[in-house]
């Protein structure tokens, strides 16, 4: 049995049901099955695409986005989604670190397409590439059979790169035993049933937008609706017309969805719960939604998860302000000292993580893999608390990271590329609270004393490598910042000082 089978047994129970809807056109589960059966078929016949191969994709929301991702489950192969906001440079890195065999391409990047595909075969998701194939073109090869020997749950499906603490990405290899589970706890958070309707408005390349809610409709037999990306108008409306009972919403998009002119008027009576995490929840976010009825639900986890770890579940306890909620059914989580050691409740401590859900390695990267896997146990580099029930919060990020708009950013990548500028000297990225994007990223930099560098000159820079969200909204330059007794600058105080910084700027 590989994760694949799930679809083939939907298609078999209601082969007319409607899988997947996108853009007016709805794929059935019969279709849904042929057609990944066709695609993998293909991939194997024309490209030789087997077991342990990796397979790239570079493409907005659409339905041969998961007939991809499951015709490589087929397979016993790798998918490897591409962060379409991530800058061209940051793009050729994960394609050549994951040594992907084939990447497949949505035509809206064909400009980028010469600068990523050297000596990678392409596919064209909705045109014909200069050199390759299309997407309709693979089908049409899809006679025969698609049965690989062993492959089944264990084989490795998803490599997920994440913004990296060193400066580089990591990818975060997930099995397909990964979503099986991750699948099995997003039904019971939501108390999920094959009647249910996912609206999907988070992209795929993030496990939020494809494994929170996505994967675990598909794979029991719901509906789900996909955006091409997310939009306001088009979110209400389609919570209006198509009337999905779940949706999955960081707080940018609850923002921009209730502050949105149609708000108050649209009909949100079919949702039995809106789905959020990604970063501490404002409460005033949460009750917009609740104000009208909705119930929210938090789940805690990282791409290393799959996400899913810790939620509040439907027709649970969701009365305690700001928890989000107990380690799911199939996991386990708790919290721990420096040593290693779980603290009582109530205590902080960096939160861990064991579980099938949890990533197997780091691909290509085994110190990495060491340093976060203990006996087992997933270290997210997160600090929070669990109550004597069991209940977790979440308090801060150990690693810094930042979260802008629902994405990640970690100062170190972008001092990475901040420092490749010669009048640079040293530097240290921050986050600062934003409010339409929760945080957004600041540098403040040392720069050579006989230079003349400027903000607009160094914003430049670092915008021909690293995605707009992740270039410095401001620039401070300083002649020093505060420093350990071993000279490692503290980004916790360097936080405090913009703090005061700022709030001195306001008060004059």
């Amino acid at each position: 049995m590989d994760l694949c089978s799930l679809i083939d047994r939907n298609a078999a129970f209601a082969p007319d049901k409607t899988a997947i809807a996108f853009e007016g056109k709805r794929l059935s589960y019969a279709a849904f099955a042929d057609r990944i059966e066709r695609t993998a078929t293909g991939l194997k016949r024309e490209f030789g695409v087997g077991r342990g191969d990796r397979v790239a994709i570079l493409s907005l929301n659409r339905p041969d986005y998961l007939v991809l991702l499951y015709a490589c489950a087929r397979l016993g192969a790798m998918l490897v989604p591409l962060n379409w906001r991530l800058a061209v440079a940051e793009q050729l890195f994960i394609l050549t670190d994951a040594g992907a065999k084939v990447l497949v391409l949505e035509q809206a990047f064909e400009t980028i397409l010469s600068e990523l595909a050297a000596g990678t075969a392409v596919i064209g998701l909705d045109f014909a590439p200069p050199s390759g194939t299309t997407f309709e073109g693979l089908l049409t090869h899809g006679d025969g059979s698609s049965q690989n020997p062993h492959t089944d749950l264990s084989c490795p499906l998803l490599i997920v790169y994440t913004s990296g603490t060193t400066g580089r990405p990591k990818g975060a290899v997930l099995r397909q035993e990964a979503l099986f589970w991750n699948g099995v706890m997003s039904q019971h958070m939501h108390n999920m049933t094959s009647n249910d309707h996912v609206l999907t408005v988070l992209p795929f390349f993030h496990v939020g937008g494809l494994n929170i809610q996505t994967t675990a409709a598909l794979q029991l037999g719901a509906t789900v609706t996909i955006h091409a990306r997310f939009g306001p108008e088009a979110a209400l409306a389609a919570i209006e017309q198509e009337r999905p009972t779940l949706t999955v919403m960081v707080p940018t998009i609850i923002q921009a969805i209730s502050e949105h002119p149609a708000w108050a008027a649209t009909d949100l009576s079919s949702l039995k719960a809106v789905t959020t995490g990604s970063t501490i929840v404002p409460p005033h976010l949460l009750e917009r939604f609740v104000a009208r009825g909705v119930p929210v639900l938090q789940v805690y986890g990282s791409t290393e998860t799959c996400p899913i770890a810790v939620y509040t579940r439907l027709g649970g306890d969701l009365s305690r302000a700001g928890s989000t909620g107990l380690a799911g059914l199939c996991c386990e989580a708790k919290v721990i000292d420096q040593a290693g050691n779980e603290v009582p409740a109530g205590t902080p401590g960096e939160i861990v993580v064991r579980g099938p859900n949890v990533f197997f390695e780091y691909w290509g990267n085994a110190d990495a893999t060491r340093d976060a896997l203990h006996d087992g146990w997933y270290r997210t580099g997160d600090i929070g608390l669990r109550d004597a029930d069991g209940y977790f919060w979440v308090r801060d990020r150990k690693k810094n990271m930042i979260i802008s708009g629902g994405e990640n950013v970690y100062p170190a990548e972008v001092e990475r590329v901040l420092l490749e500028h010669p009048d640079v000297i040293e530097c240290a990225v921050i986050g600062r609270p934003d409010p339409r994007w929760d945080e957004v990223p600041i540098a403040y930099v040392i720069r050579r004393s006989v230079c003349r560098l400027e903000a607009d000159e160094l914003r430049a820079h670092a915008q021909a490598q690293l995605a707009r969200y992740k270039v410095p909204r401001d620039i401070v330059f300083v002649a020093d910042m505060p420093r350990t007794a071993l000279g490692k600058v503290q980004h916790f105080l360097l936080k405090q000082l913009d703090a005061q910084t700022r709030a001195q700027g306001e008060a004059s």
